[in-house]
Parts: C-alpha cells; sequence; structure tokens
C-alpha cells in the first residue's frame, strides 16, 4: 500500500512522499519496507534505533523516532495499527496451485492441502485433515484425523499432531476505541514445530501477530493446551493438560506446567523451572524451582502457607 493510502484510512493528515509499504513489524525487525507502531515508554531505545521507513504515535513521540523516518501522528496508535492490520492480511487457505507431496508420503481420504505446500517423504496425513498454502511438513511426522494447519506453518521431522488439534489460528487481540468497542487485531505470523514436537488432541497454538510463534526441538503438549500468539517454548519442555500460556510468553529448556497451570503474558520462565498443577504465573521466573499456587511462590512455601491456614480454621 502507500503511504498516502494508509494516511487516508487513517485519517492523518499526510502530503509527503508516497511509497510503498508492504506490511507491519515489531520495532527491531523493522526496514525501509515496513510500517510500525509504538505507544511503549519502555521501548524508546528500541524506537530510536528502528530501521521502519513509516511510524505510528503519538504527538509526544514524534521526535524520538529517526530522522529518516516518516512519522504519522495519531491518538492511539495501537488502534490505528489493528485498523490497518486487516489490509495486510494474508490468506492462509489457498487450494489454486498443487502442493509438492513426496512419492512416499501417505496421504488418507478427504485431505486437502494448500497451495505451494511441501510434504516430505515418510509423512503420514490422516483423514479429513487440512492444510494451508506454503506449510512445510517434515519427514516422517504424523498428522491424526481432523488436524487443521493454517498456511505459512512449518512443521519439522518426527512431529506427531494428534487428532483435532490447531496450528496457526487467528491469534485473540484487540485494540479498543473509546466507545469500548474491540477492533480486531489481524495476526500475519506463523507458527513453528520443530523437530520431534508432539501437539495433542484438541491443542490450539495461535500464530504470531508478525514474526513467529516457536514450539523448539523435543516439546510435548498434552490434550486442550492453548499457546497464545508468538510465544517461544524452549527444548523439552512439557505442558500438560487445560494449561494456557498468554502471549508472547517465553519458556527456557525443560520448564514443566501441571495441568491446569498458566501465565500472564510478556513475561519468561527461566531453564527446568516447575509451575504446579494451577499454578498461576504472573511475572518473569528463575529457572530450577519448583513454584505453585496463586499468587504464585515456591512450591514449599506454598504448602506451608496451606498447611498454616488449615491449622488456624480447624474447628
Amino acid at each position: 500500500m502507500k503511504l498516502k493510502e494508509i494516511a487516508s484510512i487513517l485519517n492523518i493528515p499526510y502530503d509527503g512522499d508516497n511509497f510503498d509499504i508492504y506490511s507491519f513489524s515489531t520495532l527491531e525487525e523493522a526496514n525501509e519496507s515496513n510500517i510500525v507502531f509504538f505507544d511503549d515508554e519502555k521501548l524508546i531505545e528500541k524506537l530510536k534505533n528502528t530501521k521502519a521507513k513509516a511510524i505510528l504515535t503519538m504527538d509526544k513521540f514524534k521526535n524520538l523516532a529517526p530522522k529518516d523516518s516518516i512519522v504519522l501522528v495519531c491518538e492511539n496508535p495501537h488502534l490505528s495499527f489493528a485498523i490497518l492490520s486487516k489490509y495486510f492480511a494474508k490468506e492462509y487457505f489457498n487450494f489454486d496451485v498443487s502442493p509438492d507431496i513426496d512419492k512416499e508420503a501417505h496421504i488418507g481420504a478427504n485431505v486437502q492441502i494448500g497451495s505451494n505446500s511441501i510434504i516430505d517423504k515418510g509423512v503420514i496425513i490422516y483423514p479429513n485433515v487440512t492444510i494451508g498454502q506454503n506449510v512445510h511438513v517434515g519427514k516422517n511426522s504424523i498428522i491424526y484425523p481432523n488436524v487443521v494447519i493454517y498456511g505459512y506453518s512449518k512443521i519439522g521431522s518426527n512431529c506427531i499432531l494428534q487428532a483435532g488439534s490447531i496450528i496457526g489460528s487467528d491469534g485473540f487481540g484487540y485494540a479498543h476505541n473509546k466507545l469500548g468497542e474491540h477492533v480486531k487485531i489481524y495476526h500475519n505470523g506463523n507458527v513453528i514445530l520443530e523437530d520431534n514436537v508432539e501437539i495433542g488432541a484438541n491443542t490450539t497454538i495461535d500464530r504470531a501477530v508478525f514474526g513467529s510463534t516457536i514450539i523448539q526441538n523435543g516439546t510435548k503438549l498434552d490434550n486442550l493446551v492453548q499457546i497464545g500468539h508468538n510465544c517461544e517454548l524452549g527444548e523439552h519442555c512439557i505442558i500438560v493438560s487445560q494449561s494456557g500460556l498468554s502471549g508472547s510468553t517465553k519458556l527456557g529448556r525443560n520448564v514443566i506446567m501441571g495441568g491446569q497451570s498458566a501465565s500472564a503474558g510478556h513475561l519468561s520462565i527461566g531453564d527446568f523451572a516447575v509451575i504446579a498443577a494451577r499454578g498461576g504465573v504472573t511475572k518473569t521466573l528463575e529457572g530450577k524451582k519448583t513454584y505453585g499456587g496463586f499468587p504464585l511462590m515456591t512450591q514449599r512455601d506454598w504448602l506451608k502457607k496451606q498447611a498454616k491456614i488449615t491449622k488456624i480454621t480447624k474447628n
């Protein structure tokens, strides 16, 4: 889209240079073909160093942007981003072009595979699976019935996707206007499953806003798990049934999350940490410790606290 067209959609006065913008991006990953938004003072250094050609931000931040960037001043950059994201939304299911399916792959009945997707040697796809466009499924992976893989996802080798799992669905994100109405943010990233990953039945992994939601080598997800957009799970994690990770959560290596545990977004959990069942993570945690309860604390302290409460309330 031309920059003047973007400004017109957002009702922002602009009469400067007109050039093509190809997509949104993060501040740190942007290049001259991207537009970004900024409304968080914690990210000022990233704003100062961004290579984005165009920036949506508030008037009070406009002088912090790089001198060679074009600043479009708006009252609510996050809302402006949400409105504009629709115009850059990708198509995730297209079947006009034949996929590339290895002759030693096994494809069941009623399977749909999208344009330009690649299915490697030894892959087994059971009936009623739908795979979008530009998906790559690595060697010897197994995809059970009724799985849906959205376009641009990357599935490594020796992965197992149990029945009904959803890979790459739209993330849950909205901006809000002055009336409290919810404006959808279209997520244009993807999901990457590295090698030896297993995804349980009816588990959902949302694609990133931009960039990738990443599940690293050897990680195992139980049934009915929710992984939000832009999460990154390290190698060999275990996520037990009915657990959920909010967007942009980062897990280190070998993190274990017990059943019905959950995290708030934009935090990190260190290597080899354990979250006991029903633990609620609301802040960044050190690794190599076991945590439990809510508010979260070490599991040992949580058990002591419960023992004291029981003693105090005992008849």
